[in-house]
């Protein structure tokens, strides 16, 4: 953050935190304190960049959350969210993407103080090793997470879920058995890696225009007990349960207080309306039957989509510990 925007955000911060505290005490006697889910994506001091924090930051960060905030799973979130009332400040912690670094430092840490996480994985990449598009892009093939690594993760008691197969931007998959392969069935790969449900998927860039109804639908209808988008909003109590909005974990200080301590301008973001979840997601012009059409037919589809190779790793050393 440059000066001029760090002393601006200062002002604002400071200046209209007392008004801030005197909201939260507001919001705590009527139950309607919101859930702040966090995404972060890699932690590492190597090759930095847009997604990566230092670990150093990040420590301070979760160690400032900690002492502030319930840290919760999102199964616990959406239990507040759904219930339309919770008094405390709660916050849920997520990955996305994938990154191998993240056993070096941020997920040991998360395990010894025994805060619950959400690590959402691309699967193809996690299959292939193949670097993120984005790294690619960006000059540095930066190593993404094995199979073991995952598997690892998994029985530690990290949630895993899925971020697709390729890393797509749904909000331009106009093919609907694209959309299936890459939602269903990234869940489907890690349900056939893990051997275990997989409960929740994270849209890749998550703003409103990389979601659509139809992906809604698909998630639905595969099983999924929630979706996670990233367009910077807080989740109110009496909220869709279903539909998770996070923000971005910042790694500026300043930022990151002034997100969690619920700043008003965020209060205004514009919800992403995905119509009625329990219709049908296939569309008009491909008929009402087929793949899609229901729970039985999209998780056939699921299956169509030929074995997975993933469980074909084989195990090596847990590349994650649960510390002492």
């Amino acid at each position: 953050m440059n000066p001029v925007k760090h002393a601006a955000l200062a002002a604002y911060y400071w200046g209209s935190l007392p008004m801030r505290r005197r909201r939260a005490a507001t919001r705590r006697r009527r139950g309607v304190e919101p859930v702040s889910i966090l995404f972060y994506h890699r932690v590492a001091d190597t090759h930095p960049n847009g997604w990566t924090m230092p670990c150093k930051t990040f420590a301070w960060q979760i160690e400032w959350i900690a002492k502030r905030f319930d840290v919760v799973s999102l199964a616990e979130a959406q239990r507040r969210i759904a219930s339309g009332t919770n008094a405390r400040p709660t916050v849920c912690i997520t990955f996305d993407d994938g990154y191998a670094d993240n056993c070096e430092f941020a997920l040991p840490l998360l395990l010894r103080k025994r805060l619950p996480v959400t690590y959402f994985v691309a699967t193809d990449n996690l299959r292939t090793g193949t670097p993120f598009p984005h790294d690619v892009a960006a000059g540095v093939k930066l190593r993404p997470n094995s199979v073991e690594e995952v598997r690892a993760m998994a029985g530690a008691g990290v949630e895993i879920g899925a971020h697709t197969r390729t890393h797509a931007d749904l909000g331009r998959v106009v093919d609907h058995d694209r959309l299936v392969s890459e939602l269903a069935g990234s869940k489907h790969d890690l349900e056939q890696t893990l051997g275990r449900a997989v409960r929740y998927f994270a849209f890749p860039f998550g703003l409103h225009e990389n979601l659509s109804p139809e992906a809604f639908r698909v998630a639905r209808l595969a099983g999924l007990a929630g979706v996670c988008s990233a367009y910077g909003a807080y989740n109110t109590p009496g909220d869709d349960p279903f539909h998770l909005k996070r923000i971005h974990a910042d790694p500026q200080r300043l930022r990151l207080k002034n997100w969690l301590t619920v700043d008003p301008r965020k209060l205004r973001v514009p919800d992403f309306d995905p119509g009625d979840l329990d219709a049908d997601p296939r569309p008009a012009d491909q008929g009402p039957a087929g793949r899609g059409a229901s729970g039985e037919n999209l998780a056939a589809a699921s299956d169509d989509m030929g074995p997975c190779t993933l469980v074909t790793a084989q195990d090596g050393p847990s590349a994650v510990e649960v510390p002492d």
